[in-house]
């Protein structure tokens, strides 16, 4: 890997708040990255350190090998949009854009040239003499990262940079956003809660929780190869049911008495206790009975047009989310629920204690 931008071991208190602990990543020339976690997980302090805006009580940060943990953010050419963009109000566009140019004492030329450029980069191209308050969010948005990338920044950071849109227009803006950064080709790292917006923007995710680094890799390993119980139940949307390690016999037994084939870590002990993580496409319902099946009642249904998520009420106790076709069952029915082979595979963890 060609790492241009990387963190080191960042550890981070607030007093006795441990924030973040030894989170090290690495990101590539160009590459897109979200920081996804739940809120608490360091996803922010985590985008203050590597911006400059905290300072690690130890542990680096280096860009093309350049050593920037004292440096302060202005001295590090990082580029910032903030959750709430930060724009004047009272200036037009051209004037937000060029604001960070005129703080560096840029000739007046340049400066109107970086301007455009910018511009021209979100698709702006024109809009100079234009007040915020005469231009949409999805367009704010777009100023906002036109600002960031006129002083030809060495990484963009970006900071949940659509929660302040509606759903339809933050998708719309979603797509632009990645359009550009993959036009203007900077590095970048981004946080957000939302997991659709950092597997649709991101080449590859960090997942934090509680200030640490669970793991890192491409949407769909996360979703396919989860690394831990966390992220298994984190991404996307899934079943935990308690069973014991089998191998011998294939995989874990539910303790209803079904024995199901899932993915195991290495040296997990046969007999452990384990938490057994489905995701709903890995299932089928039945009206039949079967040695690997699990009888239940159908408690919701959640319609999506030719399919729909249904809510399975165990015999057995607890419940699983299964996606079937829509008119598979309806509420209060008894149905039976069973491994899908097509779908993907059920995950082991060690039971959490």
């Amino acid at each position: 890997m060609n790492d241009y931008l990387r963190l080191e071991k960042l550890d981070k208190h607030f007093g006795e708040l441990h924030v973040t602990a030894d989170v090290s990543l690495s990101v590539e020339r160009s590459e897109i990255v979200a920081l996804l976690g739940p809120s608490g997980s360091g996803k922010t302090t985590v985008l203050r350190l590597v911006a400059g805006f905290e300072t690690p009580d130890s542990g680096r940060v280096r860009v093309e090998e350049e050593d920037v943990t004292s440096l302060p953010p202005e001295r590090r050419r990082f580029g910032m949009v903030f959750q709430h963009y930060a724009l004047f109000p009272h200036m037009t566009v051209g004037e937000n854009v060029a604001f960070g140019l005129q703080a560096q004492r840029m000739p007046r030329l340049d400066i109107e040239r970086r301007v455009a450029e910018a511009l021209t980069a979100v698709d702006l191209q024109g809009f100079e003499r234009r007040a915020i308050g005469e231009i949409s969010g999805g367009q704010q948005q777009r100023v906002a990262l036109a600002r960031a990338l006129a002083p030809q920044p060495r990484v963009l950071l970006l900071d949940e940079p659509l929660s302040n849109l509606d759903p339809t227009l933050r998708e719309r803006t979603r797509r632009e956003l990645k359009r550009i950064i993959q036009r203007v080709g900077i590095t970048t790292l981004f946080v957000t809660h939302e997991q659709e917006e950092a597997f649709d923007l991101g080449d590859r995710v960090a997942v934090l929780n509680a200030g640490r680094l669970e793991q890192v890799g491409r949407p769909e390993e996360l979703y396919e190869e989860p690394a831990s119980r966390f992220v298994a139940t984190f991404i996307g949307r899934s079943s935990v049911l308690a069973a014991t390690w089998e191998p011998a016999r294939g995989g874990a037994r539910l303790a209803a008495g079904p024995v199901w084939h899932a993915a195991g870590p290495d040296g997990l002990a046969e007999g452990a206790a384990v938490d057994l993580v489905v995701r709903p496409e890995g299932l089928m319902l039945s009206s039949a009975a079967g040695p690997d099946a699990l009888v239940g009642e159908v408690a919701g249904r959640r319609y999506a047009g030719r399919v729909a998520l249904f809510d399975i009420a165990l015999d057995a106790g607890g419940s699983l989310e299964a996606l079937g076709k829509a008119d598979a069952a309806q509420p209060g029915e008894r149905v039976f629920v069973r491994p899908d082979p097509a779908g993907p595979l059920p995950r082991v963890f060690a039971r959490e204690t």
